[in-house]
């Protein structure tokens, strides 16, 4: 009897063909899910790259109104009052801001914000061209006005100096026709006998007091009959008169003054000395002790000045 050789196991030689479509296929999603991986990594990094520009464009927009309304509120306040004459322009500009705000602030659009800006901007320029063109003409009308005070302010220098020279011509006039005096003396007499003056200066003895003055030479003014108004102040400042009544008063600048001794004078335009004399009143009673104070005064002019005294 022949004897069979035992057979070979081929299954360990051969290879499962199942195994590699396995291996295959694991390998193939592997790949599938490193792709996926790959493009959600680059799709994220794409979104933010887009999120950062749109934020970037936000915030550059958002700069761009904050610059124009800012350029505006600072045209407001360098023109001043200026501007108030364009109230309805400057609403349309604050509520297009407004407008353009609320946008940035909620779902916006790019060529919508864009577009809006502009209209803005061209608005704001028309603004500051209307202020500007304001500015000019108030500018040419404040450089007239100030040409005008200049040519004022000249006309009343021009004005002030011819009536300054006028009053210095009128008072050499008014010197050159006034009648001066000199030589005034002022002293307290008292009467020896009915005729003799003896000079005293004492309170309790004194009866008339004499003034005696000359009257200088002027040949401008014209001749003939002046008053001398000859006016005295007690060391009380009261002036002695023999009446508070009006006929014991002259015009001196604008009012009437009492006067103490008055006399007519024939004046002839050359020197002429007078003596005019007061008698005191109560002869009992002493005269006031102190300073008297003399004021001579003709045609309307305080003409001299001298005192005495009496203790």
């Amino acid at each position: 009897m022949t004897e069979t050789a035992p057979k070979k196991d081929i299954s360990k030689k051969r290879k499962d063909p199942g195994s590699k479509i396995y291996k295959f296929i694991i390998v193939l999603l592997l790949l599938i899910v490193a792709i996926l991986v790959w493009q959600l990594l680059d799709t994220k990094s794409e979104v933010n790259t887009i999120q950062t520009e749109s934020l970037n464009i936000k915030q550059s927009l958002q700069t761009e109104l904050d610059s124009l309304v800012a350029e505006h509120e600072m045209i407001k306040s360098e023109y001043g009052t200026l501007t108030d004459s364009l109230s309805v322009k400057d609403s349309v500009i604050l509520a297009n801001a407004k407008e353009i705000q609320k946008l940035l602030n909620t779902q916006w659009e790019y060529y919508k914000v864009k577009k809006k800006l502009a209209l803005l901007r061209k608005i704001t320029q028309g603004y500051v061209h209307q202020v500007d063109s304001l500015f000019t003409v108030n500018q040419e009308l404040k450089d007239e006005n100030t040409e005008i005070k200049r040519v004022y302010r000249k006309e009343q220098r021009k004005n002030t100096e011819l009536t300054k020279e006028k009053e210095k011509l009128e008072e050499k006039v008014d010197q050159a026709s006034a009648i001066k005096a000199y030589n005034i003396t002022a002293q307290g007499i008292r009467m020896k006998g009915s005729q003799k003056e003896i000079v005293t200066d004492k309170a309790r003895r004194i009866e008339k007091v004499k003034v005696c003055l000359t009257l200088a030479e002027n040949l401008i003014i014209p001749p003939g009959e002046k008053n001398v108004y000859i006016r005295i102040a007690r060391p009380d400042k009261v002036i002695i008169s023999k009446s508070k009544d009006i006929i014991y008063t002259f015009d001196y600048n604008g009012e009437k003054i009492q006067y103490s001794m008055m006399q007519e004078v024939e004046y002839n335009n050359k020197a002429m000395s007078l003596c005019l004399y007061w008698n005191k009143q109560d002869k009992k009673s002493p005269a006031m002790i102190g300073t008297y104070y003399i004021a001579i005064f003709l045609d309307g002019q305080e003409i001299g000045q001298t005192h005495f005294e009496l203790r």
